[in-house]
């Protein structure tokens, strides 16, 4: 005969009518049932336990037959749950419980909420089959090793075991944490209502061995379990290799309920766990440490990925809320040495807002220089605090300082709310963390001065503004190469020579800062000269000289320059020169496009170069295109957008339009060439003459 999985079967006798011979019955047709061999005995068992109850419990009477696997288990219940259980070996009158410790296969002593329950264990059902031969060699290593218990499940463990030894209402088990302190780790039976998780012992320290027979006329203050109604204790440490790693005790609601004897049934069951417990214990420090270490490769990772101060303090927040805390805020160093807030982070988003008023409400001072406990809140003003303020200025909060560069730049707290533990695990994590995250801050910090700096430096070499010029429609394009960079080796310009108008476009051999340093020269240069009244080719000498004065930091450059001269029929000269720079393309209103293919020799690279002028009329509806390399140069694949003519194709397509319009199309056509990103500058200049 086969058993269903966990099979269960109830019988409920009332007082007035519990009956020893009525749960043998019950026992017996059940285990017959399931086809148990050992029916005598469970019988037996349950005559015993059923008695025990009916005479020193006088309530209502359960018996539950569970069948688990290859056993049974038989549990008889009653609703007096602090009637204490005799153990065998006690003095007791009778048999007491010896037969459960002579006939079970186990047995035990459970407490609940309004019950207890003794139960027992005895072999199942006949016929069961073989045990299956050992496994493989090859089983065995592809296995999946078995689960070790956790710190909590031993402990609770424990907890149940010193109940069931000791009779007691309630077993508390702590631990020690690395600093120190007792931490409450499980319980076991009815727990006290009122009773908090984080017990205080406070007062006299109770530790070591111990009975407390009247906790009302004790010197310790045990204001939790006084108020709970524990009356009664007995203590025992658990130690390891001499070294106290916590303690257990079990508490009664009856003075008196423990004596010397029940001490040393506590010491069993606590030296009898304290090597699991603590191996456990170290166990789980290192998995918890080996997180720790990829978490501060993690941050260290995300925090090197930003260069934005802001963005740096707000992922700083979001990797401490809430693994680490509750709640975070940063304060930076300003002028005046003193710490401002700058960034804090709550994991009640409906509290952020609060926190940051309440922290703009605290009076500036210095950072400190040392971690510690922070009181802050405390310096406050109680006029202007948001109405839900209370549920943070009671918080426990830590400070630890941020150093960069062997200086202070401000400070970091981590807040919990009141009765939160930071241990000093948690605590020297915070501070490794707060030294890197100082580190990520000052240098978003020192690069955001750099690129201001720089930014300010490249506006200065822009012309300040596009001109309007009676009868002439003016537009440029811009187009810097690199991510950063206002300003490259390209450049344009156009300033007024008294009645006359000078452009220029030119092209520096490279990029970046020392492509832009040349920019600023030639733009200077071409400026002062041409208000002088240099003539064009004359600009063009002196400025090829100054860049040859530059020595070894002189670069190339390419360069057109002209000149517009309005004429009193509406139409305008144009005088020009190339300096090895792609020269200009003419449009007129019939899509016809000119230009020449000839330029003189760049400056920067011969002190004898000569420079020779052309002159053209343009009459209105005409416009002249100005350009450079990164425009006609623009690559896709092995072709060049200029190649085969193909500006001027694009070009000729905009015969008609006004110069705004030329230069965003032809900019759109020269962007749309390749999905590439551009490498090199663009410069565009259209001028075009009003009809």
């Amino acid at each position: 005969m086969t058993v269903e999985k966990n099979p269960k079967r109830y019988a409920t006798f009332p007082p007035e009518v519990a009956s020893v011979a009525a749960a043998r019955r019950f026992v017996g047709d059940t285990l017959r049932n399931w086809g148990v061999d050992e029916v005598d005995d469970a019988m037996l068992l349950t005559s015993e336990l059923v008695t025990n109850a009916i005479v020193h419990a006088g309530t209502e009477v359960e018996v539950v037959c569970e069948a688990l696997g290859g056993q049974v288990r038989v549990e008889v219940h009653d609703r007096h749950q602090a009637r204490r259980i005799p153990i065998p070996g006690d003095q007791v009158s009778g048999r007491g419980l010896l037969f459960p410790e002579t006939l079970a296969l186990s047995w035990g002593v459970t407490y609940g909420q309004g019950d207890k329950q003794v139960w027992f264990t005895i072999p199942g059902v006949s016929g069961e089959k073989p045990p299956p031969p050992p496994p493989s060699y090859e089983e065995m290593v592809t296995a999946p090793r078995p689960s070790r218990p956790t710190v909590d499940e031993l402990a609770h463990r424990t907890a149940q075991s010193a109940q069931d030894a000791l009779g007691a209402d309630c077993v508390y088990v702590l631990l020690t944490e690395d600093d120190a302190d007792l931490v409450l780790k499980a319980t076991s039976g009815v727990r006290p209502e009122g009773t908090a998780l984080e017990m205080g012992l406070e007062g006299a320290t109770v530790g070591g061995r111990g009975v407390y027979a009247d906790l009302g006329g004790s010197p310790y203050n045990l204001p939790a379990l006084q108020a709970a109604g524990i009356r009664s204790l007995v203590t025992a440490p658990f130690v390891v290799d001499g070294r106290g790693i916590g303690l257990i005790i079990a508490a009664s609601r009856d003075a008196a309920h423990f004596n010397e004897s029940d001490v040393e049934r506590l010491q069993q069951v606590a030296d009898r766990q304290a090597p699991s417990l603590e191996r456990a214990r170290l166990m789980e420090l290192e998995r918890a440490r080996r997180g720790w270490l990829g978490f501060l490769a993690e941050a260290s990772s995300l925090l090197a990925g930003t260069l934005d101060q802001q963005m740096t303090m707000a992922l700083v927040s979001q990797l401490i809320v809430p693994r680490l805390a509750t709640w975070c805020a940063l304060f930076t160093v300003r002028d005046n040495a003193t710490a401002l807030p700058a960034y804090a982070w709550h994991a009640d988003e409906t509290m952020v807002a609060d926190l940051r008023e309440l922290l703009e409400l605290l009076p500036p001072a210095p950072p400190p220089a040392e971690p510690g406990p922070w009181e802050g809140f405390g310096a406050a003003p109680s006029e202007g605090m948001p109405p839900t303020a209370h549920r943070v200025t009671g918080d426990v909060a830590h400070v630890f300082p941020l150093l960069a560069r062997g200086r202070s730049i401000g400070m970091l707290v981590v807040g919990g709310p009141k009765g939160a533990r930071f241990n000093r695990d948690m605590l020297e994590l915070t501070e490794d963390l707060a030294g890197r995250a100082a580190l990520a801050i000052d240098n978003a910090r020192l690069y955001e001065e750099q690129a201001d700096m720089s930014r300010t430096l490249q506006r200065s070499l822009l012309p300040p503004e596009i001109p309007v010029i009676p009868g002439l429609d003016l537009s440029v394009v811009y187009e810097p190469a690199g991510e950063s960079s206002e300003v490259g080796g390209d450049f344009y310009d156009v300033f007024s020579v008294g009645s006359r108008w000078r452009f220029a476009i030119g092209d520096v051999c490279g990029t970046g800062p020392e492509a832009a340093s040349v920019t600023g020269l030639a733009r200077q240069t071409l400026r002062i000269l041409g208000r002088e009244d240099y003539s064009i080719p004359e600009v063009l000498q002196r400025l090829n000289a100054l860049i040859l004065d530059e020595g070894s930091r002189a670069r190339f450059l390419t360069l057109l320059h002209g000149e517009v001269e309005p004429q009193e029929d509406g139409s305008a000269r144009v005088t020009y020169a190339t300096a090895g720079h792609p020269p200009p393309l003419f449009l007129s209103p019939d899509g016809t496009v000119d230009g020449e293919d000839e330029s003189d020799l760049m400056l920067g690279a011969f002190p004898e170069a000569e420079f020779s002028v052309r002159t053209v009329t343009l009459e209105p509806g005409h416009l002249l295109l100005g350009f450079t390399d990164g425009v006609t140069e623009r690559r896709n694949g092995d072709r060049l957008l200029g190649d085969d003519r193909g500006l001027e194709r694009i070009l000729a397509g905009c015969a008609g339009l006004g110069a705004g319009a030329v230069a965003a199309k032809v900019s759109r056509a020269v962007r749309g060439f390749s999905s590439e990103p551009s490498h090199d500058d663009m410069a565009m200049i259209v001028l075009r003459i009003e009809e």
